[in-house]
């Protein structure tokens, strides 16, 4: 069966105004310049500490700027700045009957992922819903992702499903394919190495479908091959035992 592990935000919601704006509230709280809305989408993606140095916060700053990040985002409300893409609910219903196995794997913390897809009515299409921790232990893409997979098992037919080039190489990091998708908050370019991109919900679960299904056929394919195979082993092996045999009676 076909896994497939899905990143949340700019994957499955558009969470940017609930996060850029917890980010604003940040930085002014702690007197620092507030870049433009189109530097501050670098936000969306990373964790908190990566994202508030990739604005320019001084290093001693980081811990006290995600505090008051998360005053705003956990406590104010600011996950709820956030909305389902439009199709991610026909995509996810598509795969699902299809019988792919789905889960999540985010670098936002587990119980707030949790939360906001319990909210927008995301959650129970998902097997397993795995996020960072409170305490770092997991933060980044490839640190959930190895937690995921160690609890779930990997085979050939796991891929990532994400729309940063942290989700691409979190991938790789696991040894499974990513397919990126445009509507998020990467652009095409970073998504370079993605393994496929797409550019709408509807373009992925065809994609992933297809993909189910030339699994299947070769799947197919080898099972159909096993007993010539079968047959094969087994008639090379009397073949070398009847020479055996000549060999000792030569003797």
């Amino acid at each position: 069966m076909q896994t497939v592990i899905f990143d949340l935000d700019g994957t499955l919601t558009d969470s940017g105004e609930g996060i850029i704006n917890s980010a604003v509230y940040a930085l002014e709280r702690l007197g620092l310049p507030v870049p433009d809305r189109s530097a501050l989408r670098k936000m969306v993606g990373p964790p908190l500490s990566v994202g508030f140095a990739l604005l320019g916060v001084p290093e001693n700053l980081v811990d006290e700027a995600v505090r008051l990040y998360r005053e705003r985002y956990n406590e104010g409300g600011g996950m709820y700045e956030n909305r389902v893409y439009d199709g991610i609910k026909d995509c996810l219903n598509t795969m699902k009957a299809a019988g792919l196995r789905l889960f999540v794997g985010t670098s936002k913390p587990e119980p707030l992922a949790r939360e906001i897809l319990e909210r927008f009515g995301l959650a129970p299409y998902f097997d397993y819903i795995a996020g960072a921790t409170w305490d770092k232990r997991r933060q980044n893409k490839d640190d959930v992702l190895r937690y995921l997979l160690e609890m779930i098992g990997t085979d050939s037919g796991t891929i990532m499903v994400g729309d940063t080039h942290y989700d691409v190489t979190g991938a790789h990091a696991r040894g499974i394919p990513c397919v990126g998708v445009t509507w998020g908050y990467g652009t095409r370019d970073e998504l370079s190495k993605a393994d496929a991109v797409v550019d709408s919900p509807a373009e992925l679960s065809a994609y992933l479908l297809s993909e189910k299904t030339e699994m299947n056929e070769q799947t197919k394919i080898e099972d159909e091959a096993l007993p010539a195979f079968r047959d094969r082993a087994l008639a090379a092996f009397v073949e070398a035992q009847a020479e055996a045999l000549k060999a000792r009676v030569g003797e």
